[in-house]
Formats: C-alpha cells, sequence, structure tokens
C-alpha cells in the first residue's frame, strides 16, 4: 500500500530537480501522476522514468503564468483521471535581478511565474478538490523569503509572497478539508545549482551550512510527501524550512 493510493496529484516545475523527484517519489506512492511542465522534452521524460517503474503519469505542457494554460491543465488532468487530490505548485524561476538592473519585464515575469502561477493554479484547481471532497496544497518557497539576498530582488519578493498566500488560502478552506503549507527549502544541489558554482564556490558555500552540505533534490519532495499524505491530516497554513539548519543559525547571513 502506498502513501498516496488512489490520489491524483498534479506537479508543476516536473520537468527536472526537485520536482522530477517529486513526481517519480508520488508515483512510487501510488498516485496518478499529472507531471507539468513548460519544456516538453523533460517532462516527457519524466512520465518515462515513472511509466519505467510500472506506475501511473501524463505529461502536460503549461505555462503557469497563463490562466488559459492552467484552465487547460486542470481540465486535462480531470478528463483523464477524473479528479484532483494533490496540488504540488513547484514551477519557479531565480534569475538574477539587481533592483538598478533590472526591468519591468523581468520583475513581471518572475512575479508572474513564481506569485501569480501558484495562485492561478491554485484557483482552477481548488474547485475540483472541493468536488473531490478536499485535498493538499504544498507550494513551494524559499529561505530567501525571510532573508536578505542581494540581487534576487524580484525571487524573494515572489516568495515572501507565496508565504503570505498560502497562510491566506489555509484559512479560507480549512473548514472545506483543504490544507495549505509551504516548504522553504535552502540550497539544493540540482543540476542548475551545480551549474552556476565552480567547485570551488560548492565547497565554500556547502561547508559554512549547519550541516556541511547542500540538500538532496529528493528531500524536499519526500516532505512534499509527508504534507501530501494523510499523515499531516492536521496540519495546514504552515511552512517549513528544508534547510540543512540554515535558518535556524544565527551566525548565517
Amino acid at each position: 500500500m502506498g502513501r498516496l493510493d488512489g490520489k491524483v496529484a498534479i506537479i508543476t516545475g516536473a520537468g527536472l530537480g526537485m520536482g522530477r523527484q517529486g513526481a517519480i517519489i508520488f508515483a512510487k506512492e501510488g498516485a496518478k501522476v499529472v507531471a507539468a511542465d513548460w519544456d516538453s522534452k523533460n517532462g516527457e521524460e519524466t512520465v518515462r522514468i515513472i511509466k519505467m517503474d510500472g506506475n501511473e503519469a501524463v505529461f502536460i505542457e503549461v505555462d503557469v503564468s497563463k490562466s488559459e494554460d492552467v484552465k487547460k491543465m486542470i481540465n486535462m488532468t480531470v478528463d483523464n483521471y477524473g479528479r484532483l487530490d494533490i496540488l504540488y505548485n513547484n514551477a519557479g524561476i531565480a534569475p538574477v535581478d539587481p533592483i538598478l538592473e533590472s526591468t519591468e519585464e523581468k520583475w513581471e515575469k518572475v512575479i508572474g511565474v513564481n506569485l501569480k502561477g501558484v495562485w492561478l493554479v491554485m484557483k482552477y484547481a481548488i474547485p475540483e478538490m472541493l468536488k473531490s471532497g478536499g485535498g493538499s496544497i504544498i507550494n513551494i518557497g524559499s529561505v530567501a523569503a525571510d532573508r536578505g539576498f542581494p540581487n534576487l530582488t524580484s525571487y524573494t519578493a515572489s516568495k515572501g509572497g507565496i508565504l503570505s498566500l498560502t497562510r491566506a488560502v489555509a484559512v479560507e478552506f480549512a473548514s472545506k478539508n483543504i490544507r495549505v503549507n509551504c516548504i522553504c527549502p535552502g540550497v539544493i544541489a540540482t543540476r542548475l545549482t551545480l551549474e552556476e558554482r565552480t567547485p570551488e564556490e560548492l565547497e565554500k558555500e556547502a561547508i559554512v551550512m549547519p550541516m556541511r552540505r547542500f540538500g538532496r533534490p529528493d528531500e524536499v519532495p519526500k516532505v512534499a510527501l509527508f504534507l501530501a499524505s494523510d499523515d499531516s491530516s492536521y496540519i495546514t497554513g504552515q511552512t517549513l524550512a528544508v534547510d540543512g539548519g540554515w535558518e535556524a543559525d544565527a551566525h548565517m547571513t
């Protein structure tokens, strides 16, 4: 018996990294997975991996910042599987964005994907969850929501917004059996993280972490699995940091 048997789950940003790991983990635990991404090549590869393990998944191409794409994704999910129980809002972008060098276009793109995207997907997913008798929503924030990170102005603003949005929607739907929680990852060793840093930079950053390492790409979705499952049935409106102790350490900047 899997922890998500009989459940239908949408995972956005499922093409790579934490999203792909989440899709694989959720499928192994019995969920029928909708792997959503704007990159069809990577998204379809995620589905191929899931099906090779004998589990169920479909790929849907989506830009979460566009309402028509989101509505299509929700409708296709229900057409394929008849219901929706779990939403894992993982899609996000994090460009370098110093405020004096930024543009309105860059700001709007980051806020559109990271914050508006979470809002849109919840807006159109929740009615289907209500039809199913409830559900669980997991939004991906960041430790950047609570700390001042230079040169990431639009990203940090979007992640701070996700925390507030999570709490508001959690309270609004708590009596309707829909739980909404947020995970705030620290530095996770995804391909993008590793490609952006030299080996020397990686070693320097990792050694100052309280746990002396970066997170693994599967460590965030394993927490998401807990929040998606009935094991967390009395948890809503909460933020969980998956950061190796970063936020707890007064010496970290």
